[in-house]
């Protein structure tokens, strides 16, 4: 206390004199009205300042939230985009539907834990589970194409066959403008290239065509997308199109995934099991 005595009685001029300016500025502020605006102003831009740091500290706290809405979204179109038979009113017979709409798939939503992309067979592990109703044989998909197909599935994980896995997947895909559809594998050669085959050579192809799924298997529906056409060439042992297509998804980058789920699965393999036993009877 008496150090700040000391300071006020040697600096007394200049304080008062700190006194009167303030009181002059008051005085001109609240007179004056071109300087009542112009301070108006400032106050005004000075708490839209303070208001935008506070809305985007907000924004970033519902960060998380907000990613998970876009998910459920994005869940809930994927599965009225892919989810409905092509035929919703059959011609010949009537179908008793029990999911009423004919929905083929149903698609469930995770993240990668673990990814490998520089082997020859690779795979990836996701924190979905058996009990999320994962299982074998179902597709995983990414935002912007294809992803693998799950080999095994504990409570609350699934381990994936990546695409990038030389002999070990197989996909059906197709040629989006004219519909010709082939077989999808890696070559082991380049991360981010896949390679069409089965395409006849009189097909008309152009770089840059693109290329999806071609849903004529359990696993994928129709339409997803797969990648661009980067290269073609003739196959000399086949006489088809060898198609080099650069994926739409970078493997190396992945982290969200869906599950596809395809509701009919068990009706498709028990007919596919029908030819199967056809085929073997003709054999014999």
């Amino acid at each position: 206390m008496g150090f700040l005595l000391r300071i006020f009685s040697k600096n007394s001029l200049f304080i008062f004199f700190i006194f009167l300016q303030i009181i002059a500025l008051v005085l001109i502020f609240s007179k004056n009205a071109m300087q009542k605006s112009w301070l108006a102003g400032q106050s005004a831009a000075f708490n839209a300042w303070v208001s935008g740091y506070i809305d985007e500290g907000v924004s970033y706290l519902k960060l998380k939230q907000t990613n998970e809405d876009l998910v459920a979204q994005n869940k809930m179109l994927m599965t009225q985009l892919y989810g409905k038979g092509y035929n919703k009113n059959p011609m010949f017979r009537k179908v008793h539907d029990t999911l009423g709409g004919g929905q083929i798939y149903t698609f469930v939503d995770g993240d990668i834990v673990f990814n490998s992309i520089n082997r020859r067979n690779n795979y990836f592990t996701i924190n979905r589970g058996k009990r999320d109703g994962v299982f074998p044989q179902m597709g995983v998909m990414a935002p912007k194409g294809i992803a693998g197909i799950v080999i095994n599935s504990t409570e609350s994980y699934a381990l994936v066959q990546s695409v990038l896995s030389v002999n070990k997947i197989r996909i059906n895909a197709a040629l989006k403008k004219s519909g010709y559809f082939g077989t999808l594998t890696w070559k082991g050669d380049n991360s981010r290239t896949m390679h069409l085959s089965d395409i006849p050579k009189y097909v008309s192809i152009r770089v840059g065509d693109t290329i999806v799924t071609d849903g004529k298997s359990a696993i994928f529906p129709q339409g997803i997308m797969v990648g661009k056409v980067a290269g073609y060439s003739v196959d000399n042992q086949t006489g088809f199109w060898d198609i080099s297509v650069e994926l739409s998804e970078k493997m190396g980058a992945l982290s969200k995934i869906y599950v596809v789920k395809n509701l009919k699965k068990a009706e498709v393999q028990r007919i596919q099991d029908t030819m199967q036993a056809v085929i073997n009877k003709e054999h014999d």
